[in-house]
């Protein structure tokens, strides 16, 4: 991709021009603005044209932002959060009738997205994955289960990845399918969480069949595609995804450390002013980490830099809102709310401190493991050696298993 010119800034505001002449974002509905913003090339310019791009630099999608912000255009529905992980991975993977079929109603959120990879024996260890597909003709017959599966309850769509051949070394016999969520056999349980909710679920497949024209990717070489998806959902969890841009100083988490600590009795304690300050430091280190890795992000797919953020920004949430409730005393022993709900977006800390503390648990597990973001890290950005890996070059199929 060539490095942004003045003309390629003027080229996207002569189309923000167009659009916003004809189509206004304060008078139309949202799914029919952002169809008109797809169709201008305007949902991601650095995507190639006829997808939602232009074939320009990323760096000129602040000026797309920002201009449809000033126009009233509205914030993306949270829902859509998905969008970041399957999008990269079907303008990478997808041939081009995938890419028409999904890439539009995924941007203006008439089809929302789920992620369907982890397995109850198959986690860390995401290539050792055993839900089956059987070629049948022009379909695929899916059997399995997921677990950890946010959102699943709501999606209409999920980035499937399966065994199609068990015969060759684990890695190479994977393969990735869109899945229709609403398609007979697929069952969506959902898994109670600490702070009552059940964002997450269980995904049951029985017999399901799937269109061959849902494969994103080549037949066996899921694994390639799933990293695509992983990298970017390690870089969106960490703070650098969602073409956002740059958060602001002490936003975030932080933010809501530095009310409570302003609201409570400990302002004059040396002791919990230090304690506060030693974590705002850390957040801004942060925020400036994942502004470098959404930098490296955006010359390609990113890579184990989303990581760096992803481990160090869920330890670092456990810590400002444990510190929160700290600074509360006992009234931080109250104000939890454990009613069963299904929500339909994700929240990771809702509208109080006590919600965002427990929530706060599951940023060490979910998009990835602290311990498997370690391992990344040392691997591939320190270059340390890599752990044994005795089942690396065997088929999958006589992989022991517990």
């Amino acid at each position: 991709m060539s490095p942004m010119t003045s003309a390629d800034a003027q080229q996207v505001e002569a189309a923000l021009d167009t659009l916003l002449a004809a189509h206004d974002p304060k008078t139309e509905s949202y799914t029919e603005f952002r169809g008109h913003q797809f169709d201008a090339g305007l949902a991601w310019v650095m995507h190639e044209k006829g997808f939602g791009g232009m074939g320009l630099s990323p760096q000129l999608q602040k000026i797309v932002n920002k201009r449809l912000a000033e126009a009233g255009a509205p914030s993306m529905d949270p829902a859509q959060f998905f969008m970041f992980l399957a999008g990269p991975t079907i303008l990478t993977h997808g041939d081009d009738a995938v890419k028409e079929r999904f890439l539009r109603p995924m941007f203006t959120g008439e089809e929302k997205w789920c992620q369907l990879f982890s397995e109850p024996g198959a986690g860390s260890d995401f290539a050792g994955l055993g839900t089956k597909a059987l070629k049948d003709g022009d379909e695929w017959i899916v059997n399995g289960q997921k677990v950890w599966n946010t959102l699943a309850h709501v999606a209409d769509w999920g980035m499937l990845v399966t065994r199609t051949d068990p015969n060759v070394r684990k890695h190479r016999g994977m393969t990735y399918f869109a899945l229709d969520m609403k398609a007979p056999g697929v069952d969506v349980q959902p898994l109670r969480q600490i702070t009552g909710e059940a964002e997450f679920n269980e995904v049951f497949m029985t017999d399901v069949r799937v269109p061959d024209s849902c494969r994103i990717g080549a037949e066996g070489e899921g694994w390639r595609a799933a990293l695509t998806t992983l990298m970017n959902e390690r870089t969106a969890i960490g703070g650098s995804g969602g073409g956002g841009g740059a958060p602001k100083v002490g936003s975030g988490p932080i933010s809501y450390l530095v009310d409570v600590f302003k609201d409570s009795n400990k302002v004059d304690s040396e002791s919990a002013r230090d304690d506060v300050m030693a974590l705002w430091v850390r957040a801004e280190v942060l925020r400036l980490t994942n502004m470098r890795a959404a930098q490296a992000a955006k010359t390609g797919n990113p890579g184990p830099e989303g990581s760096v953020g992803k481990a160090v920004g869920a330890i670092l949430n456990q810590d400002i809102f444990e510190k929160a409730v700290d600074l509360q005393g006992m009234a931080g022993q109250v104000d939890y709310d454990y009613t069963f709900r299904r929500p339909e977006s994700t929240d990771l800390t809702g509208t109080s401190i006590g919600y965002a503390f427990l929530r706060a648990r599951a940023n060490t597990i979910e998009g990835g493991t602290t311990e498997v973001m370690k391992n990344i890290l040392g691997e591939q950005v320190l270059g340390l050696p890599g752990e044994p890996r005795v089942d690396k070059d065997i088929p999958w199929i006589d992989v022991p298993r517990g």
